[in-house]
């Protein structure tokens, strides 16, 4: 069967409450107004590293590497002490993820989330049983877009299959990497879906088994 790799923010869950609730707590204590819910999620997608800069970025900080590194250790304190209080599944997924694996799918989790974080949230969701590969932020030397982290989740699965993920690095990532990539449109993106490659575009996961299945008797 076919192995399947996830994206995770955006894709199989809606993570932003925690991420801005933990944004929020970095901020206040360094004495800045926390930016709003809708602003933090904009930033989701390249990392904690990319969100905290672009944090600072919006406050008007001077790049400081130093402050960076601090700033990046607050909100990873904060959030790794609640990853999972306001974060739930998007509808269907744990549905989706039954029967994909009942149907002999190997699937992974590729994501520029640190891997402890990842790990915690799927296991709080009763998410973690699906996943035989999970390859974060923090797991290789490079993170999406660059194509060495997904090329290793399927590595780790067997073999070559789909990548399923919400966002413009999803998109990127799968291109860099040769594989057909099916865009989630219910997550983080800002682009327009036609300005995404895609082999196919879905907005409920309850279609995606059958989609899934559409593509392996046509390809």
């Amino acid at each position: 069967m076919t192995p399947i790799v996830f994206d995770l923010d955006g894709t199989l869950i809606d993570s932003a409450p925690d991420i801005h609730a933990a944004a929020a707590k970095m901020q206040e204590e360094a004495g800045l107004e926390p930016l709003d819910l809708g602003r933090i999620r904009s930033f989701i997608g390249n990392g904690v590293p990319a969100l905290v800069e672009r944090v600072m970025e919006a406050h008007a900080l001077p790049r400081d590497p130093g402050r960076h590194g601090a700033l990046t250790e607050r909100f990873l304190a904060h959030y790794d002490a609640a990853p999972a209080e306001l974060t739930r599944p998007y509808p269907h997924v744990p549905d989706m993820l039954d029967a994909l694996a009942a149907a002999g799918h190997p699937l992974g989790l590729c994501t520029n989330k640190p891997a402890g974080p990842s790990r915690a949230i799927l296991a709080a969701l009763g998410l973690e049983r699906f996943f035989a590969a999970v390859i974060g932020g923090d797991s290789l030397p490079l993170r999406k877009p660059d194509p060495m982290p997904l090329c290793a989740a399927f590595a780790a699965l067997g073999g070559r299959g789909l990548y399923v993920g919400d966002s413009e690095v999803d998109a990127a990532t799968a291109e860099a990497a040769g594989i057909p990539f099916l865009l989630f449109t219910g997550g983080y993106r800002k682009t327009p879906v036609g300005q995404l490659r895609h082999e196919a575009a879905f907005g409920d996961f309850s279609a995606l088994p059958g989609l899934v299945h559409s593509l392996r008797k046509a390809a």
